[in-house]
């Protein structure tokens, strides 16, 4: 990090960037609230060098994203929606029929939600790793857990 003498705000340059690796475990955990956590993570937040700028956060690996609680009856009630752009073409999908479907992509699109808009959002989506069950294939990184769910 560098701090010229007219620069009060330190900028860290992309080189200085060490990006750690954070697994986490959403088996019986509420969907907003790990969405919240990981979008945390992932935006570099929780980190003293933060600058909204740029992707400083973490690689976030999410596993047992079949297993989400959500609260009241929102497994019915909650719609994920999609349009094809022709007549007729919408299509909707309640949060039970979705996790059926596609497992992760719950989590996906409520941390998707939580990031900024943008080429930086798109950028920072890419470190989110979302498995459906407690297998993963980052291994290798050797992910640490994260300690606040």
């Amino acid at each position: 990090m560098i701090i010229l003498e007219n620069q009060k705000t330190p900028v860290t340059k992309d080189k200085e960037i060490v990006k750690a690796w954070t697994i986490v475990d959403a088996k019986d955990q509420i969907l907003g609230r790990i969405a919240s956590r990981v979008a945390h993570l992932i935006r570099g937040k929780h980190r003293p060098d933060f600058s909204p700028n740029q992707d400083i956060g973490d690689f976030v690996i999410v596993i047992n994203a079949r297993h989400i609680k959500t609260t009241g009856r929102k497994m019915e009630q909650k719609m994920y929606r999609h349009h094809s752009r022709h007549p007729g073409g919408l299509k909707e999908f309640n949060l039970k029929t979705t996790l059926q479907r596609s497992p992760t992509l719950a989590i996906e699109k409520a941390v998707k939600r939580m990031l900024p808009s943008g080429p930086l959002g798109r950028k920072l989506l890419a470190n989110l790793k979302v498995f459906p069950d407690a297998e993963h294939t980052h291994k290798a990184q050797k992910p640490v857990a994260d300690q606040t769910t």
